[in-house]
């Protein structure tokens, strides 16, 4: 019998299960205490008569002894290995643990390919696809950082501290971005940092790393002003007569997203029975944001009502019930592109402009208060709003114009009531 600690590992035959040559297999005891204990095939076999009980090995002189006896030795090794990982690692220690982590049954999480691979096996599918799809980018860039940085393939989870990070984003700021017409700023450095620290913060959740790498850093990110259409601008997409129905389709599914400040997705999935009679027995829309989860009541207005009155028959999907054709978001950003080029909008036009375009130009400076947008836009907090719809130029503009007017009252009203006596006689100024 072997001992280190509490581990005890015995070799012995197994009697039981004598095979066809007479040979006996040998299997490995592993014990914990007196409680845990757990058998392990070492995959050997030798006869009886060449077994010695007192050393747990094969007799020195018997052929292939050395070679089984060697076996033997390493499967020792292994075990006191995993025993020690284990506690290292200050997890409850059995002797069946022990074995799962010798058969690999319970491969350690301790490096950063270790860690991408669990990411991508267990976590990744409860993402949305548009933020999975992300994850790619980032793990390449981390695993070209650990290339270029330690010259190896792969580090320990341990290595991974504040330096890693520093010294990470300071390689996305210089390194060769994955395609060149898309370049690296600032903000997309800080996504793929805030990737990074996902990544250590499931390390941590399951005690592979014993500190957080990323309590001393904090993400910055520049403050980046989505654009939106004026009223002209969204006019001018709204009227002009496109020969492509490609194009048209396009056209009709960003104005309606103006007007309803929905996403892609939640324009894609907007179903028939999304549409209800409301408190004021006209149309709304009725549901729940892709993202947040929260409901959403949105009266329907006018422009996107007509919109799906024009699709209601020639595109509802009967097994769907889908009210709208909405192509992929990739096609939908091309043909966007195409359509402000044709209405000479230089912009860089997305379907994430239309978003904004309601919570500005058709909302905010028609003087909805911001408390109702941020209730249309599916918003748990009211400074998420205020990034989204921005108090513009032409706002504020809108906003004195009407206090000087009322500055302007008050001071004649007050001007005309003001009196006085002079010499004993009454006076207005």
């Amino acid at each position: 019998m072997i001992t280190s600690h509490t581990l005890n590992v015995h070799f012995w035959l197994k009697k039981s299960s004598v095979r066809k040559d007479g040979t006996f297999p040998i299997y490995a005891r592993i014990s914990i205490g007196s409680a845990s204990r757990v058998d392990l095939s070492t995959k050997q076999n030798v006869l009886e008569q060449n077994w010695c009980d007192k050393s747990s090995r094969v007799g020195k002189r018997i052929k292939d002894a050395r070679r089984i006896n060697d076996e033997l030795d390493a499967i020792y090794s292994e075990i006191k290995k995993a025993y020690r990982e284990l506690r290292n690692e200050g997890v409850p220690i059995s002797a069946k643990a022990v074995k799962l982590r010798c058969t690999g049954k319970d491969r350690p999480v301790s490096t950063i390919r270790d860690l991408i691979q669990y990411h991508t096996e267990n976590d990744l599918k409860k993402l949305a696809p548009g933020t999975a799809k992300n994850y790619a980018a980032t793990e390449k860039y981390i695993l070209r950082f650990v290339k270029s940085e330690y010259k190896c393939d792969d580090i320990y989870l341990s290595q991974i501290d504040y330096t890693f990070i520093v010294k990470f984003e300071d390689y996305l700021r210089d390194c060769k971005t994955l395609k060149k017409a898309q370049p690296l700023n600032n903000n997309g450095r800080m996504k793929h940092l805030e990737r990074l620290k996902k990544f250590t913060t499931l390390a941590l959740k399951h005690r592979w790393i014993k500190s957080n790498p990323f309590a001393l850093y904090q993400l910055k990110y520049e403050d980046f002003d989505c654009p939106f259409l004026e009223e002209n601008e969204l006019k001018t997409i709204s009227s002009i007569t496109l020969t492509d129905d490609s194009l048209s389709i396009v056209r009709d599914v960003f104005v309606f997203s103006c007007y309803t400040g929905l996403c892609y997705i939640e324009v894609k999935n907007l179903k028939t029975g999304d549409i209800v009679n409301g408190i004021d027995k006209e149309d709304w829309i009725m549901g729940r944001r892709q993202k947040s989860k929260t409901p959403v009541k949105l009266p329907l207005l006018e422009q996107a009502k007509r919109i799906l009155e024009k699709y209601q028959e020639v595109s509802q999907d009967v097994h769907t019930n889908k009210l709208l054709p909405v192509f992929s978001d990739q096609k939908i950003n091309k043909y966007l592109k195409e359509i402000a080029k044709l209405c000479k909008i230089e912009k860089n036009l997305t379907f994430h402009v239309a978003r904004h375009t309601f919570a500005t130009t058709v909302t905010l400076l028609n003087d909805v208060p911001i408390e109702t947008v941020s209730k249309m836009l599916g918003h748990t907090k009211l400074s998420t709003t205020q990034k989204y719809a921005r108090v513009v130029e032409q706002k504020i503009s809108k906003d004195m114009s009407s206090l000087r007017s009322k500055l302007k009252q008050t001071n004649r009203t007050s001007t005309k009531s003001k009196t006085y006596k002079d010499n004993g006689h009454l006076r207005i100024v």
